[in-house]
């Protein structure tokens, strides 16, 4: 069992990318979604702070993207209007949880999340997102750099690469000091 002393008080459950065009490459995703409405629950019947994190372009920004990032031409398919880029309706935010809206791959660079973790007094982060490989592996190296204790919910995340999915819940966030734990494990330390 890993490490799942939490302080509900300096605790943030972040849900990531789950937004309908992402969610639609999970080849279960009304499963997927099911049990991150639990953990979901469960964090915030501890008192943590929940907060949701998506990746959406307005048609200004995404004029101004340079053409060598990874994000040129996606202005369409990431229209911040579009209802593909909304959060999932199974997973509203309820009023007062954190919400930010991303330009690129992470949850941090391009968002306000550092400040509204601190105005909370949050230092440590639950993930949870789709793609591991993607959101979660970003988040994961610049809040490691924000100093922030981290546990990434391994079966709360997903990759279409499995084996990618693998070596970063198995090798890659472990030896950095990252609690990866399943969702069970963290819905038992909360009741």
């Amino acid at each position: 069992m890993n490490d799942l002393s939490l302080d509900p008080a300096r605790t943030a459950l972040l849900i990531m990318d789950l937004q309908n065009g992402i969610l639609a490459r999970h080849p279960d995703g009304d499963a997927f979604v099911t049990a991150l409405v639990r953990t979901r629950e469960a964090a915030r019947a501890a008192g943590m702070t929940v907060g949701y994190v998506r990746v959406a372009l307005t048609v200004e920004e995404a004029e101004h993207v340079p053409s060598t990032s990874r994000f040129a031409g996606a202005g369409e398919r990431l229209n911040a209007d579009s209802p593909a880029t909304q959060i999932v309706e199974r997973l509203t935010p309820a009023p007062g949880e954190i919400v930010v809206r991303k330009q690129r791959v992470g949850a941090f660079s391009t968002t306000d999340l550092a400040a509204q973790l601190a105005e909370r007094g949050i230092d440590t982060l639950i993930l949870t997102g789709i793609v591991t490989s993607g959101v979660v592996l970003s988040t994961v190296r610049d809040a490691a750099d924000r100093d922030y204790r981290l546990v990434v919910l391994s079966d709360g995340c997903w990759d279409a690469d499995p084996e990618m999915h693998r070596v970063l819940t198995e090798k890659v966030f472990p030896p950095a000091g990252v609690t990866v734990a399943s969702i069970d494990e963290f819905v038992t330390t909360t009741e």
